[in-house]
């Protein structure tokens, strides 16, 4: 079983410096965030586990479609895991993907991918994007373990592939549903490197009341704030 998860996973060529910290007080605030990871995304999925149904009845009576996306994602120190969202994209679109790459329409800088109209988001797709309710399954994924609450945006495999030595310091810590870059304002106009450089800056400055405030935030801009649209 151990050498599974060895193999599932993406190997870094040489030795590679990490940026994480060491030493009894973070250990203490290690134990502190899973506590919480744990008891939030538990109490979340008891509390909304009849809207999140409720989520999932309506994208599949839009297009008839699975409306459970599993997409696999690269976590800490390059472990694959799978994410799950409630899709909001049209079946076929990782074939379109591509082709919008080809036809030079990605308006973010590479490995990332994005584009203020895309074409792929169905139209309950663009409602659920706008509350992050397309999100909610990932509670299941840091009651899990394979992220948290807090931690920098789970890459696509194929982005990392791309990743200089220095980006692949987001790898450093595990990956979660809200990070640095995502609590600013029109934050999907942030180029790739300076969300890196958010995220390198969060790994290196971790503690819980620096959690709290990109919880607090984030809970904000979901709710009131949607410039990164």
């Amino acid at each position: 079983m151990k050498s599974s998860k060895r193999e599932n996973a993406i190997k870094f060529e040489g030795e590679r410096v990490s940026y994480r910290k060491h030493g009894f007080r973070y250990g203490c605030y290690c134990f502190a965030k899973r506590t919480f990871d744990i008891v939030s995304s538990g109490l979340m999925i008891i509390l909304l586990s009849w809207f999140i149904l409720l989520c999932l009845l309506i994208k599949w009576l839009e297009d008839f479609h699975n409306p459970v996306y599993l997409s696999k994602r690269v976590g800490k120190d390059g472990r694959i895991f799978k994410i799950a969202k409630i899709r909001t994209m049209v079946p076929n679109a990782e074939q379109m993907k591509q082709q919008l790459i080809d036809a030079g329409l990605n308006e973010a800088d590479p490995p990332a991918f994005k584009m203020k109209n895309d074409p792929r988001i169905t139209r309950v797709g663009k409602f659920f994007r706008k509350f992050s309710i397309d999100e909610l399954l990932q509670l299941f994924n840091i009651f899990g373990g394979s992220m948290s609450v807090i931690g920098p945006r789970p890459p696509l495999p194929e982005e990392v592939a791309e990743y200089t030595e220095d980006q692949l310091h987001r790898l450093d810590i595990k990956g979660g549903l809200l990070c640095l870059w995502q609590i600013k304002r029109r934050r999907n106009d942030i180029p790739f490197d300076e969300w890196v450089k958010l995220d390198v800056e969060y790994i290196r400055k971790q503690s819980c009341l620096l959690d709290i405030k990109i919880l607090v935030k984030g809970a904000f801009m979901v709710i009131f704030d949607h410039s990164g649209e």
